[in-house]
C-alpha cells in the first residue's frame, strides 16, 4: 500500500497553479527562472511533490502574490514520523504509562544513534538522506522522555535474538547493550528480555505497545510491514494487555535480563 502525497502538498500545488494561471506566466517561464522542468512544475502543481521554498519565492514575485505564496513554505515541513505513526506518537507524548513488547529489535526508545542509523540506512526501499536524519533525530528527541518525565512508568520486554543480531556490527552492539543496562537503571523504566530458549511463548506473533493516557484511557498499538493499527476498542486493548501480562511472566525478571545483557555485551 503505497502512501498517499500529504493534502498540504496538493492544496499549494493547486494554489501554485491558480496564481500562475491568473498572472498568465507558464511553466516555462517559471522554469527559467527557478531551473526546475516543466515536468517538475507540473508534479509540484499536481502535489505528486512538495512545493519547495524556492518554487514559491519564485512563484510569489512572478504571480504578484505578496506572500501569500512564500507564507504556506511553513506548512510544507516534511513530518518527522511516518503518516501511519503519527497518531501513536501523539498519544505517546502524553502517556503516564508505556509497556511494549519487542521481537527483532531493540525498541525505538531504548536505541542508540548508531544502531538507529543502521537500522534506517538499512531500510528497503532505501530512504533519501534527509528522510534518514530527520527519522534519526526524531527518534533519538523521543528518547528524553525516558529521563525528563520520572513519573511516568516504561516497562519494555524485548527478544533475547535483539541482543544477538550484529544490528551495525559488534562495536555498536555492545554500546547498545551498555545502553540498556545504564536506561534500565532508571527507577520508572523495567527492561526485560523473553530468552531464546523459552520457545514457543505469548509474544511469539509479534510486538506491541500499550498506552495509558492522563485521562486513564488505554491503547494498544501494533505495527506491521506496511501498515499500523491503534486500538482504542476495550475488546482488543484487553486482549492485548492480558497477553503482555503472560509475556512478562514468561520473560526473565529485571535483574536476570541485567544480568543476561552484560553477558551479551561482554560477547560482544
Amino acid at each position: 500500500m503505497t502512501e498517499q502525497s500529504p493534502t498540504a502538498w496538493k492544496y499549494c500545488g493547486n494554489q501554485f497553479k491558480m496564481w500562475r494561471q491568473e498572472a498568465g506566466v507558464s511553466r516555462e517561464r517559471v522554469g527559467d527562472e527557478t531551473n526546475y522542468s516543466p515536468d517538475t512544475i507540473t508534479a509540484f502543481e499536481r502535489g505528486v511533490r512538495r512545493p519547495t521554498a524556492r518554487l514559491l519565492a519564485v512563484g510569489d514575485e512572478l504571480f504578484g502574490a505578496r506572500g501569500k505564496l512564500k507564507a504556506a513554505a511553513q506548512y510544507l515541513e516534511p513530518e518527522r514520523f511516518p503518516p501511519r505513526a503519527q497518531e501513536f506518537m501523539g498519544l505517546e507524548a502524553e502517556a503516564i504509562a508505556l509497556q511494549g513488547y519487542e521481537t527483532f529489535r531493540i525498541p525505538g526508545l531504548l536505541q542508540t544513534p548508531a544502531y538507529v542509523r543502521a537500522l534506517f540506512n538499512a531500510h528497503y526501499p532505501p530512504l533519501d538522506d534527509e528522510t534518514v536524519e530527520r527519522r534519526v533525530g526524531a527518534r533519538l528527541e523521543r528518547q528524553q522522555m525516558l529521563t525528563s518525565r520520572p513519573t511516568t512508568y516504561f516497562g519494555f520486554v524485548l527478544g533475547e535474538i535483539a541482543l544477538r543480531c550484529p544490528v551495525g556490527g559488534p562495536v555498536v552492539m555492545r554500546e547498545q547493550c551498555e545502553r540498556l543496562l545504564e536506561i534500565g537503571a532508571l527507577r520508572n523504566v523495567d527492561i526485560q528480555v523473553m530468552p531464546t530458549a523459552r520457545g514457543a511463548h505469548a509474544g511469539i506473533n509479534g510486538p506491541m505497545v500499550l498506552l495509558e493516557s492522563p485521562d486513564h484511557e488505554h491503547y494498544a498499538y501494533e505495527e506491521g510491514q506496511v501498515r499500523s493499527v491503534l486500538h482504542a476498542d476495550s475488546e482488543a486493548v484487553s486482549t492485548l494487555t492480558q497477553r503482555f501480562g503472560m509475556i512478562r511472566m514468561q520473560a526473565l525478571n529485571a535483574e536476570e535480563s541485567a544480568r543476561l545483557i552484560r553477558e551479551v555485551a561482554d560477547e560482544w
